[in-house]
């Protein structure tokens, strides 16, 4: 039984992947931080059928420990610190677990199971100002928050582990992708959840930024089965994983609300508070080559994840 350890398993795309591998037959462990404020809802359906262990992106020991003890096949980093706008006020943080982790659990696999294969969340947040659109692996890295910053560094120490050490060290350079388990300090889960709200009559209005900020969106469940498939590959490669498709946050509001039987127009407030600094370029993935090499494609549409993100949450609410 293939074994793969995946960090940050309690979180969106760890829960999906999660569901994948078990269905794939592996024997899944998941690392979580010996907190007290643990959060399994994600993974609480799942949670016989998985092995966790307590380690932290911060301890070099633990990572080394959960590696000795379990020799996983396949190592999936989907920990960190992961919202931009919090790296702002946790940059160091944002850099020891985003950043920095990433070395500790490679440098574990070098030593323990240099045999296994490595996955790195990347980001399109690494491009930030970018100098073209669509992006592909060419384009220059030019991040513009501490959170990009940090896995630019990511990215670039898992390439030098892979030339270097030799290592089976992929990064994919995910997209925005979302669903109904985002957390709510994310603008689509802030929209959907936002609906629900105004339609169980708890809220009035939402109060978001430019609605004209355009972004590549798709669903969680779907990419993680790129990363699955990067790592089935024979020679380990870089992927950039989205849908090259633009959409606005004015168009997420409007399909949203409509689901919910309602026009945005009468709740929506720009507010200049939530306003980050204009793009030259929007972030738009070319995904040509994973879909060449890896024939991986996304199977739900815009609309679709939206509809699917708005019911999950109307339901939660009792509307």
């Amino acid at each position: 039984m293939t074994t793969a350890l995946i960090t940050g398993i309690t979180g969106q795309d760890g829960s999906y992947l999660a569901e994948l591998l078990l269905a794939k037959g592996y024997h899944v462990v998941g690392m979580v931080r010996r907190t007290s404020t643990i959060d399994y809802s994600r993974i609480e359906h799942i949670q016989d059928q998985i092995e966790l262990a307590h380690g932290d992106l911060l301890d070099q020991g633990s990572l080394y420990a959960i590696f000795d003890t379990y020799r996983p096949d396949e190592v999936y980093n989907l920990g960190g610190q992961s919202n931009v706008q919090l790296s702002w006020s946790q940059a160091v943080l944002t850099a020891e677990s985003t950043a920095l982790g990433v070395t500790r659990l490679l440098d574990c696999m070098r030593q323990v199971t240099p045999a296994a294969r490595f996955y790195q969340a990347s980001t399109s947040e690494m491009f930030g100002d970018a100098d073209e659109s669509p992006q592909t692996l060419t384009t220059r890295l030019n991040p513009r928050n501490p959170y990009g910053v940090a896995k630019v560094y990511g990215h670039l120490i898992t390439q030098n582990y892979r030339q270097r050490q030799g290592l089976f060290a992929v990064s994919g350079v995910l997209y925005n992708h979302e669903s109904p388990r985002r957390g709510l300090d994310f603008v689509t889960r802030k929209i959907t959840h936002g609906v629900a709200q105004i339609k169980r009559g708890l809220a009035t209005e939402l109060r978001l930024g430019n609605l004209d900020a355009q972004r590549d969106w798709g669903f969680a469940g779907d990419y993680v089965q790129a990363m699955w498939l990067m790592l089935q590959q024979d020679q380990p490669a870089d992927y950039v994983v989205g849908t090259g498709q633009l959409h606005t946050v004015r168009d997420f509001c409007r399909i949203a609300f409509e689901v919910a039987n309602l026009d945005y127009r009468n709740y929506i407030v720009e507010d200049p508070a939530f306003f980050r600094p204009a793009e030259r370029f929007p972030l738009l993935a070319d995904p040509s080559q994973a879909s060449a090499d890896l024939g991986w494609l996304p199977q739900v549409d815009f609309e679709t994840l939206i509809e699917m993100m708005v019911t999950a949450d109307l339901t939660a609410l009792g509307v």
